[in-house]
């Protein structure tokens, strides 16, 4: 298991889907406003708030991986617990979520836009999930991107 998030984005480009990802959110929480974004649906679920809290968090550890990915031969990516790290989300609004998410994905994407087609090729590990490439990581990204802006549209 390579990417676990190869099941939702399926035969979609993944840079497209991760191009599009903000503008997407940013409508979503625009349509539901912030109470309705704070909103738990149910116990032990995420509020759209908290989903954009954790896309947040993600977007500064994909940046780190994308860059460790080209800086180190061979690196090893780092996993985290996304439940330790959404302890302090009660810290951030959905807009100051939104901005962090929103301002990384556009470095990130600049800087992925920037490389030669062998960078896509770069050999990375994962410790839970193997070998992969920097392709890898950007399909990863764009699964994850649509998982949870799946949950985010099912909220509104």
């Amino acid at each position: 298991m390579v990417n676990p998030y190869a099941s939702y984005l399926g035969d979609q480009d993944a840079l497209a889907v991760i191009a599009s990802s903000a503008g997407r959110l940013n409508a979503l929480i625009a349509q539901m406003g912030p109470e309705r974004a704070a909103r738990v649906p149910a116990p032990g679920k995420w509020s759209a708030r908290e989903i954009v809290c954790h896309l947040a968090d993600n977007e500064i550890v994909f940046a780190y991986r994308l860059r460790q990915t080209l800086a180190e031969p061979h690196h090893v990516i780092q996993p985290f617990d996304q439940d330790l790290w959404a302890k302090t989300y009660a810290a951030y609004s959905c807009g100051q979520a939104l901005a962090i998410f929103s301002g990384a994905r556009d470095w990130n994407l600049a800087l992925i836009r920037s490389l030669s087609a062998e960078a896509f090729a770069t050999p990375v590990t994962h410790p839970e999930r193997g070998t992969m490439t920097f392709q890898t990581i950007i399909e990863t990204m764009a699964g994850h991107d649509l998982n949870h802006i799946a949950q985010v549209e099912r909220l509104v």
